[in-house]
């Protein structure tokens, strides 16, 4: 509830409350807010427990944070071998270097990598193979089949 509270937040709350309640009430206020807190937290302690008995012995492991839908899906999928499979897949992924990659070959520029030897020469435009004629093409108005350059800072 209050896990974003900052220093600054926190002696602003304290001066309000000298500010309202007065240096006299202040300790009796935060007495009966601690109390009425406490109350609170029993309350909802025992509600738990007449819901644990009222459920029987099968759902002695019952967890109530297992109510929310995301505590509850990530709980189910964890415990799938397909998630784990997927993990490992992602792990393996790396987009931000294969769009570099690209990006470079685009443009031209050489790639440092091992991968840049791996991608077959038809794959490769003809700006990065040095054709010519793609060099020295006039670039007035872009063909409407060509698509333009792919910006990987733009995106």
């Amino acid at each position: 509830m209050f896990n974003d509270l900052g220093i600054l937040e926190l002696v602003t709350l304290v001066v309000l409350a000298v500010l309202i309640f007065g240096p006299e009430k202040l300790p009796k206020v935060i007495q009966d807010v601690s109390r009425f807190i406490r109350k609170v937290r029993d309350f909802s302690e025992s509600a738990k427990q007449d819901i644990r008995t009222e459920l029987g012995p099968e759902f002695k492991d019952f967890e109530f944070e297992d109510l929310n839908p995301k505590t509850f899906l990530r709980k189910q999928l964890e415990d799938s071998e397909d998630f784990k499979e997927l993990k490992e897949l992602r792990g393996s992924f790396d987009l931000k270097k294969d769009m570099n990659d690209v990006a470079d070959a685009v443009h031209g520029r050489e790639q440092a990598t091992a991968s840049a030897s791996s991608v077959p020469a038809g794959a490769v435009p003809a700006a990065v193979n040095g054709s010519a004629d793609a060099l020295t093409k006039k670039q007035d108005k872009p063909d409407s089949t060509e698509r333009p350059p792919y910006d990987s800072d733009a995106t």
